[in-house]
């Protein structure tokens, strides 16, 4: 199966991309897949395991980058409430709760969170096909990584999931090659 053909296979005929949306969803495609490679053959315990000094594990990356497109996804249909507000005015608790996002905790499975992010793709792919417009805008959530009172487009927000699943296969790939020598290429 190709990447496009990988992009695309859950669309029905009516809804198949062509064009600018399918490239997005192509690369998007082929950065999930190599994230998601990073764990082929692991236990729930090998893929809960830091292997670098980082608290990075392979399991917690693929629930951070399921939560960012989730969230990211939500943004572009519902603007910044579908972020849970502000970054701005963030407890401790919940701060707490964002770094959960980054390990695998005790009732977690490997397999679950690739569920998880399998629904989410999925999700994001439908969107992708069938949102008006990539050019329209919301404003983002007040946060000091952001500009005051700047907007992305769609466009753009897809971009910045493709970014983050690329920069976070990346990172999956060294604690892969840390825990038992396995490389996604190479």
């Amino acid at each position: 199966m190709t990447v496009d053909e990988a992009t695309t296979r859950d669309l029905s005929p009516a809804t198949a991309v062509t064009g600018e949306r399918a490239d997005l969803l192509a690369m998007l495609a082929k950065h999930r897949h190599f994230l998601r490679f990073t764990t082929r053959d692991l236990s729930d315990e090998q893929a809960g395991r830091r292997t670098t000094t980082s608290e990075l594990c392979l399991g917690g990356l693929i629930k951070h980058v399921t939560s960012a497109e989730r969230n990211w996804v939500g943004f572009i249909l519902d603007g910044k409430s579908a972020m849970g507000g502000d970054f701005t005015d963030m407890t401790e608790a919940d701060w707490a709760r964002r770094a959960d996002e980054f390990r695998m905790l005790p009732d977690e499975t490997l397999a679950g969170v690739l569920t998880d992010y399998a629904d989410v793709a999925r999700r994001t792919d439908e969107v992708v096909a069938t949102l008006p417009d990539l050019d329209a805008t919301q404003e983002l959530p007040k946060a000091p990584w952001f500009q005051p009172e700047d907007r992305w487009s769609a466009r753009r927000v897809l971009m910045h999931i493709i970014t983050e699943t690329s920069q976070h296969a990346g990172h999956a790939d060294i604690i892969r090659e840390s825990l038992d020598g396995a490389k996604s290429m190479g």
